[in-house]
């Protein structure tokens, strides 16, 4: 008999956390073929890419290589951007890779399946807003916050004294106060300290003018109040101006314009207000929800295709009160280890269970300021409110427990030790 396919199509938190136990149990023994596609050469946990941006996070210390570590955990690894997929056949087509001057690196390629896994995530929803795409960063990748960041510095470094005679303060557009809005915010004050430390620049936090836009009548509109009040409170005394119920209407190359007619005149624009499923699902043929993510049974397969499930932000799995599980990361990472079982059942030839989603909580991370938050009480839903160091703490963890999934316990303590040394021999944000 042939060895079952599993192709996972999005290397993200899930994704890669998904492929990486499948390939351990199944790929090691031979048991089935599993291969990841992702357009990216590497891999970086994406709740941490407004740090990444600032240069907090060095992408080139924590990024993953996808192809060292398929060989390590027992899947293969092909890069490429779904293009087409065919149903009938179970074979999906990825589009040609093209490399930053044009030329091709990988041709147009055709993939066979019998279980085919849709973990593609999230981009940020600009709602056709005019001269946002022109005028914005964005940050639904590695790449983007690189680009934020080598703008930022360069904004920095044209920040003269000359410059602010007639310009008093460097000033930086966020429109989205959503959990990376805010904690892009708190990172920049942060940032902007840290490059004076080093004398990357005579400039001071003091200098900088962050405006936080939101359409919404408060910050972080998914997360309880006593949470949004206290971000709110650390965000103004940081001096971030904190612009809430105010939409806006387009952007150019020298500001914002918002709905009540004000214009905010800015150096450097970021949009992370919303997001939505990748266009490309709209053309698989698959049953969609009104914000084009793919329609799955609880048990996270597809409406249509027993041999595709999906899961994460482009997935819209229904909970027990009919509501879909919220786009969060934790979300795609209770999913991902639903799937695993429900994977393994269905080799074997077992029941699919459904996926329950619990949330355990809410932490916002204001650079090292501030960490505030709340964690749940198990069943009963209660809520236990966190700040200053007890948050942090939770804060950090949440992203080995991400590393621990992917690297195991030992890799995992290993580089906690390599990042607990690095913070003596390297500078705290990267510099180049």
């Amino acid at each position: 008999m042939n060895k079952q396919r599993i192709v996972v199509i999005g290397g993200g938190a899930g994704g890669l956390e998904l492929v990486t136990r499948l390939g351990r149990r199944l790929g090691r023994r031979g048991r089935a073929e599993v291969t990841l596609i992702d357009r990216n050469p590497t891999h970086i946990w994406k709740p941490l890419l407004h740090e990444v941006a600032t240069g907090a996070l060095d992408s080139g210390l924590d990024e993953i290589s996808y192809q060292g570590h398929a060989r390590d955990n027992g899947y293969r690894f092909q890069r490429g951007t779904l293009e087409a997929l065919d149903r009938e056949r179970r074979q999906l087509r990825l589009a040609p890779v093209i490399d930053e001057h044009g030329d091709e690196v990988l041709p147009a390629r055709s993939i066979d399946y019998d279980l085919l896994v849709l973990s593609l995530g999230s981009v940020s929803n600009d709602f056709g807003t005019p001269g946002v795409a022109e005028h914005c960063h964005f940050l639904d990748s590695p790449a983007q916050a690189e680009a934020f960041r080598r703008d930022m510095l360069n904004t920095f470094l044209r920040f003269s004294d000359a410059e602010r005679r007639s310009h008093p303060r460097l000033t930086v557009g966020i429109v989205g106060a959503g959990a990376t809005g805010v904690e892009l915010a708190a990172e920049l004050y942060d940032a902007s300290r840290m490059l004076h430390s080093y004398g990357f620049t005579d400039m001071d936090s003091g200098q900088l003018e962050v405006h936080l836009i939101e359409a919404a009548p408060d910050v972080l509109p998914a997360l309880p109040e006593r949470i949004r009040t206290a971000v709110r409170k650390e965000l103004e005394r940081l001096g971030v101006s904190v612009h809430t119920g105010t939409r806006v209407v387009c952007v150019d190359q020298d500001g914002i314009m918002t709905a009540d007619e004000r214009r905010i005149d800015t150096n450097l624009n970021v949009w992370a207000a919303g997001i939505k499923a990748p266009d490309v699902l709209a053309d698989l043929g698959l049953t969609l929800d009104r914000n084009q993510r793919i329609r799955v049974e609880p048990n996270l397969q597809s409406v249509d295709d027993p041999h595709i499930f999906a899961f994460g932000d482009c997935a819209s799995c229904p909970q027990p009160d009919g509501t879909p599980v919220p786009p969060r990361a934790q979300a795609a990472h209770q999913q991902a280890q639903r799937l695993y079982r429900n994977l393994l059942a269905r080799l074997e030839g077992g029941e699919l269970k459904p996926f329950r989603y619990r949330d355990r909580g809410s932490l916002i991370s204001l650079a090292h300021f501030e960490a505030i938050g709340s964690l749940m009480r198990g069943a009963s839903a209660r809520s236990l409110f966190v700040e200053g160091q007890l948050a942090k703490f939770f804060y950090a963890s949440l992203y080995r427990m991400h590393q621990r999934a992917v690297h195991g316990t030992v890799k995992t303590g290993l580089i906690l030790l390599a990042d607990g040394l690095n913070r003596f021999i390297r500078p705290r944000m990267k510099l180049h």
